[in-house]
């Protein structure tokens, strides 16, 4: 495992300097730099899986990894006990589906979250009612169907409660037009925090 994304954000100073507070600054970093490394590969990917771990405590587990990080990197995590890098997850069990992938993962105590980005299209209200009911022809209306969206969803979330989403349209592919907040997509958001049970 290689540790791909880290957010080397120092932490902003604000009123509320609270443990919670600061891992939720964390997460919303994390999950941010997440899906900008994944943006940066462009769209029509798999589904790609990150463990999130304080980074303080992986640095003293593994020393070696200090030598991966960069400077600016090392020094927010020197400065917040709650800053989190990602290690993007490989060679991932085989699924069906996204349900079964996220069904079969479990973390060990070491890993104090999880993220995943998928991509999915998007269709305006009462677009599903119109599609044939034959599963193939379905998906090739939508597929074709002229008011599709294609996003990118990115949702991590921490072990101890904090969720965070990252949502990108391709029609706005850019860093500032990047959707977030704490529950954008709820179900997404429970399904990962399942794999921490």
């Amino acid at each position: 495992m290689d540790a791909v994304s880290t957010s080397p954000t120092p932490p902003q100073p604000t009123d509320d300097s609270s443990s919670d507070a600061r891992a939720r600054r964390a997460l919303a970093d994390a999950v941010r730099e997440i899906e900008h490394h994944v943006a940066s590969a462009g769209w029509d990917a798999p589904v790609r899986v990150f463990a999130l771990v304080r980074t303080q405590a992986a640095l003293e587990a593994e020393p070696g990894l200090a030598g991966q990080l960069d400077a600016q990197v090392l020094a927010a995590a020197r400065a917040d006990d709650q800053h989190l890098t990602s290690v993007e997850q490989e060679g991932l069990p085989s699924a069906d589906d996204l349900e079964h992938l996220l069904g079969g993962l479990t973390w060990p105590p070491t890993v104090h979250g999880a993220a995943v980005t998928v991509e999915r299209v998007v269709l305006p209200p009462g677009a599903e009612e119109d599609l044939p009911t034959d599963p193939e022809a379905a998906l090739a209306a939508l597929l074709s169907h002229p008011q599709r969206q294609d996003v990118r969803l990115a949702v991590g979330v921490l072990r101890d409660g904090p969720s965070w989403c990252a949502v990108r349209t391709r029609a706005h592919d850019s860093d500032d037009a990047v959707g977030q907040g704490p529950d954008l997509v709820p179900g997404l958001v429970e399904a990962v925090r399942a794999t921490l049970a």
